[in-house]
């Protein structure tokens, strides 16, 4: 037996019952193979890492590190050793260095850079300065650990910008930077568990489809949390997914056994924003029958959605928030992230309102961080946990990460036209534009749709182009792996199967965000040819010719 057929005959095997995510790695093992046979080139549309990267901030970056690395050898220079950055005057030293550096890449957005602290912030320059350099050294351990205390007011202001809608200096949110969404989400799960706000076999609510990890997560042992599924179902007249979500499925909120909701919006994969009314639901849902409900929201894709808001800045007091970097910014390899929580909310509330035994064990668990542990805030909590307590004196996103984070959210908020999000959203749309015309479907334009990926029925494209005979033979006699395994043998495109994220079980995920525009008329045209492979089959079989 030769290699694909092993490979094909394990990919078969583990279909549905293994993540789409580990199931791509076969994919692309079959897809690999079938290229060295042919003049294919792989295409691998499974996977979210976008193609481009922000460039000007990373410019600005690493010429504020020369900068910085200039003032260590002013302090101490002995050849390959220096000292550290010192504070008083850094500031004015740097104005020197703009003056004496005009060419220097990315240096008319680093000054504005500075000149947004110290103008529009209010900064002591010497202070803004002197985080940003001996940060970007990363000669000292984060202090505060939680994050810097300038770069957490800037990427304050970025994320309440993009995401939430407010009057920044009204807004009041306490930001925890991490490496990235995926330890936002290892965190708050361990949190909620370790301070009893969530038990073992306790009921949460998904709005799914969702991202695979936040259905595989709640059923690890150490969880074992009881899933109830709010469902994307929603069709228009045609058929066709909107993958919005029902009034009936959001009342399924009610159950008084649901104890936290955990959400991704715009959603992945449809990439689809909650639109406002069902929003609303919820709001009126936890104003009315469930006021201490929890709710974990995942935003990262967010800015590829005009005037996107998170349902955090309808229900801050409940609302848990993440964000990454990693998409926006093509910087999914930095490990970017954040976790937001306002400072009045409902995880505070609750720890103060447990029984006094929980309570004692919490004292016991952050007695060595405090006289007072139980004052402790649920998201410093989650900064101590996040290194199992005992290390909380090396909490904390390594300090250069937390610069770079700035630098990508001064980047936006200095970009007061869009330029750089408009240029993102129109990739995104072009591509969505260029697969959608080469499947011969019709784009309807949806201000609610992210496009960052697509996802879309098979057995509804079938019926659209050949009618309900024909999709019902292909669903009676195929399963949808059989045409994800299929492309891959016949030419070499890897795509992800949506029932891996409790989408429809015919539904495939397509990223839009990392292949060459060109590429996307490639997957609709081996589509295409994929299903005419089986309509001439099935007209053989029913004597149509």
């Amino acid at each position: 037996m030769n290699s694909s057929n092993v490979i094909r005959r394990e990919i078969e095997r583990v279909y549905g019952h293994i993540s789409p995510f580990e199931l791509k790695d076969q994919l692309i093992s079959l897809a690999s193979d079938q290229r060295k046979k042919s003049t294919h080139t792989l295409l691998d549309a499974g996977r979210g890492n976008p193609n481009w990267t922000a460039a000007t901030p990373r410019e600005a970056f690493f010429t504020f590190g020369l900068f910085a690395v200039e003032e260590t050898r002013r302090i101490w220079d002995r050849g390959d050793l220096a000292g550290m950055p010192q504070h008083d005057g850094i500031a004015e030293r740097f104005q020197t260095y703009v003056k004496n550096h005009p060419e220097a890449p990315g240096i008319r957005l680093l000054k504005n850079i500075i000149d947004y602290g110290i103008y529009t912030k209010g900064f002591n320059p010497d202070d803004w300065v002197f985080e940003l350099a001996d940060g970007i050294i990363g000669d000292n351990y984060p202090v505060p650990d939680r994050m810097l205390t300038h770069i957490e007011q800037v990427v304050h202001d970025y994320l309440v910008q993009e995401l939430y809608g407010q009057d920044p200096k009204t807004a009041n949110y306490d930001i925890f930077a991490v490496e990235g969404a995926t330890a936002a989400m290892c965190y708050i799960f361990d949190s909620l568990i370790a301070n009893n706000l969530l038990g073992l076999e306790d009921t949460i609510a998904v709005m799914v489809p969702v991202f695979t990890p936040y259905l595989e997560i709640p059923l690890l042992p150490r969880y074992n949390f009881k899933l109830v599924q709010i469902n994307a179902s929603e069709k228009t007249q045609d058929g066709t997914h909107t993958w919005q979500y029902p009034a009936f499925e959001i009342e399924k909120l009610k159950d008084p056994s649901i104890k936290a909701l955990f959400i991704v919006n715009p959603s992945n994969p449809p990439s689809v924003a909650l639109r406002p009314e069902a929003i609303e639901q919820i709001h009126s849902i936890v104003e009315k029958n469930k006021p201490n409900l929890m709710i974990i929201t995942d935003d990262v894709y967010g800015t590829f959605v005009d005037n996107f808001r998170s349902i955090a800045s309808e229900l801050p007091f409940n609302t848990l928030g993440v964000y990454s970097f990693s998409k926006y910014f093509g910087v999914t390899g930095w490990r970017l992230g954040v976790i937001t929580l306002h400072h009045e909310n409902v995880y505070d509330c609750l720890l103060k309102a447990l029984p006094n035994d929980l309570k004692d064990e919490l004292k016991k668990r952050y007695e060595a961080l405090s006289t007072h542990p139980e004052d402790i805030r649920f998201i410093n909590r989650i900064v101590a946990d996040s290194r199992q307590v005992a290390l909380n004196h090396t909490a904390g996103l390594s300090t250069p990460q937390q610069v770079q984070m700035a630098f990508f959210s001064l980047f936006a908020l200095i970009d007061t036209r869009n330029n750089y999000k408009e240029l993102t959203q129109e990739i995104c749309r072009h591509r969505q534009k260029l697969l959608f015309d080469s499947l011969g479907l019709d784009l309807h334009e949806d201000p609610l749709d992210a496009a960052y990926y697509t996802e879309f029925d098979l057995l509804e494209w079938a019926y659209h182009f050949y009618g309900q005979p024909f999709a019902q033979y292909l669903k009676d006699n195929y399963k949808p792996v059989d045409i994800l395994i299929r492309l891959a043998e016949e030419s070499a495109i890897v795509l992800l199967n949506g029932s891996g994220f409790q989408g429809p079980e015919w539904s495939i995920r397509i990223s839009l965000a990392n292949l060459a525009n060109a590429d996307y008329s490639k997957i609709g045209t081996a589509l295409h040819h994929v299903l005419e492979a089986y309509v001439n089959e099935w007209k053989i079989n029913n004597n149509h010719f």
